[in-house]
């Protein structure tokens, strides 16, 4: 739950991008419920149609939640932000594909604001545009964001010219009120 009075983003629209299977649930349906509360339009975008196959800690099958859209019949005009929640292999599964990776690209080139949290940065790193930006990310990924050209930190959470991104579950609170603000920021 957001710590903070929750922010208007009423006619906002936010594409969560998960993988067919192993995205983390608790990092998909903590920002979901923080944005839809904040009033945001939350779609649900994947590499596949169908459902996808959620998980908790890596481990055990989660919930299956609706896939809305297909990343590759979508474009970042078609969204006002984009959330890419962590999960090792559903985040590992996004980096291999070059359509999330354009559309994370797509994102960050147009200033819009993207969020992520844990594993989710991969495809940030991917897309090419950490480059001179200050983020966060689970631990194990730091030498990957300072090869791509980023600073890495270890903190809660860190906002870069509207790119927002997170360590991992702990960090949720802060994580969701900082999303939900910079969205608002930005509408």
């Amino acid at each position: 739950m957001s710590q903070t009075q929750p922010q208007d983003l009423d006619g906002t629209t936010v594409a969560v991008l998960v993988a067919p299977e192993g995205t983390e649930r608790v990092e998909f349906e903590r920002p979901v419920e923080a944005l839809t509360e904040a009033g945001a339009e939350v779609d649900v975008v994947s590499i596949e149609d169908g459902e996808a196959q959620t998980v908790d800690n890596d481990l055990e099958q989660a919930e299956t939640v609706e896939i809305d859209e297909t990343v590759g019949n979508v474009s970042a005009e078609d969204y006002d932000a984009v959330h890419v929640p962590g999960g090792t292999v559903g985040a590992d599964r996004l980096r291999a594909d070059d359509d999330a990776v354009a559309f994370v690209g797509e994102h960050l080139a147009a200033d819009k604001p993207t969020g992520s949290i844990c594993h989710g940065p991969w495809t940030l790193v991917e897309s090419g545009a950490v480059e001179g930006r200050t983020l966060t990310s689970y631990p194990s990924l730091e030498t990957d964001v300072e090869n791509a050209g980023g600073e890495w930190v270890d903190e809660a959470v860190v906002t870069d010219d509207g790119l927002v991104t997170s360590r991992k579950p702990d960090d949720l609170d802060a994580y969701c009120d900082e999303l939900v603000a910079t969205i608002a920021t930005a509408s």
